[in-house]
């Protein structure tokens, strides 16, 4: 009995001394093995403490490849993210709106521009890609000789008129000269008679309609269009869809230096423009003789 006694006391001894054994076995090496991993995070939050924020080595970065604004457009007519299923619209088909295309001007950084537009009553106005031009109608995008109108969906093109010979202003330098324009006693056979004998300087503030041109919200000239026969407008050195910038120096800021203008045409008086006429900046001097 003593002896059974004494062998299952010996027996569970051995088994918890076995699992002592067993735990000690692994516990210095779990401890050893997460002290290792604990100096080497240490020592690599130091590395990064004390070495300098920067490129290692000779790092370039690469270059950003930009397409042309011609293939950006192509690019974006050809998908419609709204439409997947229809085919993209060209715009092919010249529009019938009564609309006058005077000048283009493209953005190369954003793909985008704006266009010079005149409507039926010859009025000059600048749009943005976007804006709306007519009624239901607007300006989808620029090219080099015409515009895109999306015209309640349907892409249509506007042309600009290269039916008239481009003006050669510039001499054999290249340099614009200055258009003099005298108005004489000896005038145009084909000046209206009312111009001549109604005195010079009346009869040229009722040759000439001067409207403004506005660019977002500015006065940025004065257009200036034929009246009548066109025969002292011509003879002034103007030419229709002109677009006066300057007077005297002074640059066209407001609605009344069109007043201010029209009250320096009088006889004997001097007057210096700059003409914006196309792509050119044309400077007319316009005398008129005294009484």
């Amino acid at each position: 009995m003593s002896k059974g006694f004494s062998s299952g006391i010996d027996f569970g001894q051995f088994a918890v001394l076995t699992r002592s054994l067993r735990r000690k076995g692994w516990f210095p090496f779990a401890v050893a093995a997460l002290a290792i991993l604990l100096m080497i995070q240490v020592i690599r939050l130091f590395w990064l403490v004390i070495t300098p924020v920067g490129p290692v080595g000779d790092w370039r970065a690469s270059e950003v490849q930009l397409l042309s604004p011609q293939s950006r457009l192509a690019l974006f007519n050809s998908f419609d993210p709204f439409f997947r299923g229809e085919p993209a619209q060209s715009g092919s088909v010249v529009t019938s709106l009564q609309l006058t295309l005077y000048g283009i001007r493209m953005n190369e950084g954003s793909g985008l521009g704006s266009a010079i537009l005149a409507g039926p009553d010859g009025v000059q106005e600048s749009y943005a890609v976007g804006d709306e031009i007519a009624p239901g109608a607007k300006l989808a995008s620029v090219q080099f000789d015409h515009v895109t109108i999306d015209r309640g969906g349907n892409m249509e093109s506007l042309y600009m008129d290269q039916s008239v010979p481009a003006e050669t202003v510039g001499g054999e330098s290249g340099i614009a000269q200055p258009v003099t324009s005298t108005l004489l006693d000896g005038a145009p056979e084909q000046a209206p008679a009312a111009a001549l004998t109604g005195g010079l300087a009346s009869g040229l503030s009722g040759a000439v309609t001067m409207q403004p041109r506005s660019f977002e919200g500015k006065v940025t000239g004065i257009v200036v269009s034929p009246q009548g026969s066109g025969a002292m407008f011509k003879a002034a050195g103007f030419r229709d869809g002109d677009i006066i910038t300057s007077v005297n120096g002074k640059p066209v800021t407001s609605t009344a230096d069109i007043e201010s203008l029209k009250s320096q045409i009088a006889p004997g008086a001097r007057i210096s423009v700059n003409v914006e006429r196309g792509a050119n900046t044309v400077p007319i001097s316009i005398n008129l003789p005294g009484q």
